[in-house]
């Protein structure tokens, strides 16, 4: 079972001196998390990160209160606090809240997008084709995230896409693992015809096509899960 200290001593990312540091612990250790850096099964010592981040073992703690809130660890009384599982019923469940908020943004957008609203949204779709070639997936997933929040904050929805991420935890999980294995010019693709309905004006297109583009996860679940079984809760038989 990997254990926190081999992970922390390959990387180098330590906190910024202004900030919360229980906040900055908590997305750190999720971003590692989602992008499975740390995998299930690794035991995450308090003691190891504290020493790390070369703070106290209270913010650690409440890191790890929030972590296992957004079900990325299970703390264990008297073992530990391990990265938990991928749980599927999360992921449908994130996927339909998910869903129902970001067919209302398109709608929002559509309505209140201007030129130069349009001229980023391209730009981010232009970044992506080139990523969408490389090896490493990650620049393409951090342009998927980035496409997201810019509707977000087109539709003046930022603080309600703020409010979604400890909700889509286990869905982010699933898209890393699904980055690697599923052609992500498809994902292109789909934001294209997305931001195509939008500029139209169709505001009913832009949700359809969104709509669309989300339940792709619901095809991928069970892919991924098979390919990387250690990742996912197994369901009952």
């Amino acid at each position: 079972m990997p254990e926190t200290s081999n992970i922390f001593s390959k990387v180098s990312d330590q906190l910024e001196a202004s900030g919360p540091v229980g906040a900055q612990l908590y997305a750190r250790l999720r971003l590692r998390i989602v992008r499975g850096e740390l995998e299930p099964g690794t035991r995450l010592s308090e003691v190891d990160v504290a020493s790390y981040y070369d703070t106290s073992r209270q913010p650690v703690r409440e890191a790890f209160i929030k972590l296992s809130e957004a079900g990325l660890i299970d703390i264990r009384p008297q073992r530990g606090s391990f990265v938990s599982r991928i749980d599927i019923a999360s992921v449908l469940a994130a996927q339909f809240v998910r869903e129902a908020v970001e067919a209302d943004i398109v709608r929002a957008v559509t309505a209140r997008a201007n030129a130069q609203m349009l001229a980023e949204l391209d730009e981010i779709l232009r970044l992506q084709v080139d990523a969408a070639g490389i090896d490493n997936p990650q620049p393409f997933i951090d342009l998927d995230e980035a496409f997201h929040r810019k509707l977000a904050d087109i539709a003046g929805q930022g603080a309600g896409w703020d409010f979604l991420q400890p909700l889509k935890s286990q869905m982010d999980r699933v898209r890393h693992l699904s980055a690697s294995q599923f052609p992500r010019s498809i994902l292109v693709e789909q934001h294209t015809q997305i931001v195509d309905a939008i500029k139209a004006g169709n505001a009913s297109a832009a949700e359809e096509k969104m709509r669309l583009h989300l339940r792709r996860i619901l095809d991928d679940v069970p892919v991924v899960a098979a390919a990387k079984p250690a990742f996912f809760i197994a369901e009952p038989s």
